[in-house]
Formats: C-alpha cells, structure tokens, sequence
C-alpha cells in the first residue's frame, strides 16, 4: 500500500516520503494467533494530519519506549471497515466509520490503517469522508475542552483563542450552541472568518487589548505563551482556564487551570456526527489533496488557512 513515512525527527514535515508499505495482514488480525484484541482495519478514504504532532514523542516510539520508525503519521481517519479481530464490538465490516487512531502506533497517512474499534464511531452515509477527518480531532479536542474540562454551561462566557482556527472555530459553534457568550481571539485577517463561525465578540491581539474582555467564566487556549499567561487573570472565581499547549505557568488566582490531551470517544464522536449531519456545525476544511500530494500539501510554501485533509481514495 502507498503510505507517507517518516524517518527524522529534525527534519519535520520536510522529512515526509511517499513509500510501498505492506497492507495489514487481514487473515492474521482475524486470527487468534495474530489478533490484538478489539482491532479493526479500516480502508481510509480521507486522513488529517496535526502540524505538531512530528514533535510528539510518541510518533517516534511505541507504548513500550522503543524506536518506531519508520513511522506513518496522521491520527484522524475516515473509511470503511475491511476487517475485525477478536473483541472488536459495535462496528462490522463495510461500515463507514470516522475517529482518532492511537498516538504511539502507525497513523492514517495511508491506504489502510490498523485501529481500536473503541476509537471510531460510524459517519453517517450522507457525511462526506473529507468532512469526518476533518471533524474528528477538532471537534473532539473543543468538546473535551468545553464540557469534560471547562464544565461550560448555558449563561456562561468563554474567551476562544485563535477563534478562527481548526479547533477555535469548532469550540465557538459547540459554546454557543450550549447557550454560552462566545469571545474569540486572533489576527485581524481572522476576525471575518471568527464571526462567521459565531463569536460575539472579537479580539484583534495585535492592535486590540486582551485584557479589555473582562472577566470570563472559561478560557479556551490553544496558544499558550503570553496570551495564556494573560489570560490567567481574566478567569473570574471558579472559573477554568483550559489549555492543549502544555501545563500552564501562569494559573487562575481563584480558578482552575487545566491542560488536557485529546482521547477519542465512541459516544461524544456519535454526538459530533449528528451535529455535523443536521447543519449545526461547520468543518474548517481548507487544502484537500491526494495522498501522491500529501507531501507537497503538508509543506506548503505559503501561510494556508483550514486543515489540510488528505483524500486517500476518491
């Protein structure tokens, strides 16, 4: 099977060849001599990619510590599942079907990737595959962020940094849907594409004042740095600033910080799903290329706006 692989850390994105590499050997999953318990194959069809997940740990090395490479990145994935193991419950083969793969095992910038049933959902039939890769890491990442570790409720404001970016725009939809007051942050060239997402409010941070917004009941970061910093003290009491760039340095005076690693979800994928399905939330999907193209698509020479998605098969 074509897959993109990667040999060197230092060289990023840059380092990224289109190679052969064996297909998973289906008649071994199914056996119980070769089966991981709860896997299935699924032929992709589109596949996303996180620009830093090269500087992951766990792209170069598996659970156990050892070198993985050469590895085949990508963790978010929709296609149809070709094969089940042994313990792989509520998925069968032919279904369609979208979600995240595991961190320290080859990714989804290939024909087939090998996943845990637990990690996928099905996509129903009228969701188009670039529509479900592009969905999977965003929308989990801002549901956890919001309701698992923000504790949003309806009537409370929630500062969004990079409002206009792949995960930003998903927790603006998913925030007001919830009944919260939505102020998003990030360059002015984004301000157009925040509020069509659905902010109140938008922050220009290279000419406007953060700290103008006031007090906010919960901060969603995916900046880190001085913004987080600054952002710190505009967590009202018992409010939660909550973070994907690290542990944070600077914490609430009377709230919470908390920073969080996304985990795939069979049921809050299910929820995303039907949002997507009936209108209520928009992928921000910008350059679909093929997997031949992948390479040129992940290092592009310009400043691209949206996810990258990767069209396996058309």
């Amino acid at each position: 099977m074509k897959a993109i692989v990667v040999t060197d850390r230092a060289a990023g994105t840059a380092g990224m060849r289109l190679v052969e590499r064996p297909e998973p050997d289906t008649a071994r999953l199914a056996s119980l001599e070769g089966a991981n318990y709860g896997d299935v194959v699924v032929e992709v069809h589109s596949s996303g990619f996180t620009g830093d997940e090269l500087e992951w740990p766990s792209t170069w090395i598996d659970r156990l510590g050892r070198d993985r490479t050469p590895s085949i990145p990508g963790h978010e994935v929709a296609g149809v599942v070709t094969a089940l193991s042994y313990g792989a419950t509520g998925l069968s083969v032919g279904q369609r079907v979208f979600g995240l793969t595991d961190w320290t095992r080859d990714g989804t910038l290939a024909e087939y990737v090998v996943v845990e049933a637990r990690n996928l959902a099905p996509l129903p039939g009228d969701v188009d595959f670039t529509v479900g890769a592009g969905v999977a890491m965003a929308g989990l990442t801002a549901w956890q962020g919001l309701f698992d570790h923000g504790q949003l409720l309806e009537g409370h404001s929630v500062l969004v940094h990079g409002a206009a970016g792949v995960v930003g725009s998903m927790a603006t939809q998913l925030a007001r849907q919830a009944g919260a007051y939505v102020i998003g942050t990030g360059r002015a060239s984004g301000r157009q594409t925040a509020v069509d997402f659905g902010v109140h409010e938008f922050v220009d941070l290279d000419n406007d004042t953060l700290e103008d917004v006031g007090e906010v009941d919960l901060v969603f970061d995916v900046l880190g740095g001085d913004i987080q910093k600054r952002s710190a003290g505009l967590v009202r009491a018992g409010g939660t600033l909550v973070t994907v760039t690290g542990p944070p340095e600077v914490r609430p005076a009377d709230g919470r910080a908390i920073d969080f690693v996304v985990v795939s979800d069979r049921v809050q994928l299910g929820e995303i799903a039907r949002r997507v399905w009936d209108g209520r939330v928009r992928t921000n999907i910008g350059t679909v290329a093929t997997l031949d193209g992948a390479v040129a698509a992940l290092n592009p020479t310009e400043r691209t706006r949206g996810k990258t998605i990767i069209r396996v098969r058309p």
